[in-house]
């Protein structure tokens, strides 16, 4: 790395660290502003509020908009370096325009590995403690499941509750199926079933078991404790809670999932592949800042500004949409995951044959 490299890379990571501090701050002002309410009625502590919500925000807010910033960052300061004719100096020079953006790909390759980081790994745990001041003082994460919950907890194993009570774990008209080759062998009834989470077991109140196989009969009891294949979370939903989960974690669940013959793994895959694919969008819209930008015009900044932001919209936008075509079926979780990428790599070799020589 040569001095221009060096003046390049810290212009890079200067303007991504004061741009990304100053929307924290703003963010955070509107933020306190809009919950205030919230935390004056639940009686959170203001030790609470700074080091269990507002600490842990900070990673999760960076990573949520690094790509945006660095795209931005990228075109502002490359369109000043233009505006300067500093550009122009180094193409003259001899530096080829590849060799221009050797420390661009450095900065971009370090932020990449950061927000793999930060989303993989730091994220989900310092979550857990954002998401537990979130639940307490500001809204419940547990959400019902309604009514006549079915759930499938193995490919051969269903259980119905005609409701569930998350505060008790308590489930309600309790009914768990076994099928051999589609044909039922078992099945148990019971008034309720309550979650003992000492000892991770069910307790079956008032049952009734009715085995089909080799012999049928019935078996009538008050309680008993039993260990199945069901967790509480099956029975209930908690919003987004993904986002507790770090990479190898979320792969877990998305094989137990599958290993249940559940139908609402989509979602699960359709994060992972985002996350595995967050990281390169960084290095692709830097690509495609530098080659936007680097040209010196009669708009200056204003325009690469402008035409940076609709870009980058165009990009969520483009998230958006194959994120509902994949919940929707309509797409596979990693095509969703990485077509964003694919389409926008397309136009940054696009800008970069176009890019000044």
């Amino acid at each position: 790395m040569t001095k221009i490299d060096w003046y390049i890379f810290w212009k890079y990571i200067g303007t991504f660290v004061f741009a990304i501090s100053l929307l924290i701050v703003v963010v955070i002002v509107f933020d306190v502003s809009e919950n205030v309410g919230d935390f004056i009625k639940n009686h959170a502590t203001l030790k609470e509020v700074v080091f269990d919500f507002y600490i842990p925000f900070i990673p999760y807010f960076i990573n949520l908009f690094i790509f945006l910033f660095t795209f931005i960052s990228v075109i502002f300061f490359t369109s000043k370096m233009a505006g300067h004719t500093e550009i122009i100096a180094i193409l003259s020079s001899g530096v080829s325009f590849w060799r221009l953006l050797k420390p661009y790909m450095v900065a971009a390759l370090l932020l990449a590995g950061v927000s793999f980081y930060l989303g993989n790994f730091l994220i989900p745990h310092t979550d857990k403690v954002r998401r537990e001041f979130k639940n307490k003082y500001i809204t419940n994460l547990a959400r019902s499941a309604g009514l006549n919950i079915h759930a499938q907890i193995s490919p051969d194993t269903y259980v119905y509750v005609s409701s569930y009570d998350v505060k008790r774990q308590t489930g309600y008209k309790f009914t768990m199926e076994k099928f051999e080759k589609q044909t039922m062998t078992y099945k148990i009834t019971s008034d309720k079933v309550v979650y003992d989470s000492i000892n991770d077991k069910w307790n079956i109140v008032n049952y009734v078991e009715h085995f089909m196989a080799p012999e049928e009969y019935l078996v009538r009891g008050k309680s008993k404790d039993t260990t199945i294949l069901l967790r509480p979370t099956d029975l209930y939903n908690i919003l987004e809670d993904y986002e507790e989960m770090d990479l190898i974690q979320l792969k877990h669940h998305i094989d137990y999932q599958k290993m249940k013959g559940a139908d609402n793994v989509l979602i699960y895959e359709i994060e992972m592949h985002k996350r595995l694919a967050s990281p390169a969008a960084i290095i692709i819209l830097t690509l495609i800042g530098a080659a936007l930008s680097s040209r010196k015009t009669r708009g200056g900044m204003g325009l690469h500004l402008g035409i940076g932001i609709t870009i980058t919209f165009t990009y969520i936008l483009l998230l958006e949409f194959s994120r509902v075509f994949a919940m929707s079926g309509g797409m596979s979780p990693v095509v969703a995951g990485w077509i964003p990428n694919i389409i926008f790599s397309i136009v940054g070799i696009y800008f970069i044959i176009k890019a000044p020589k």
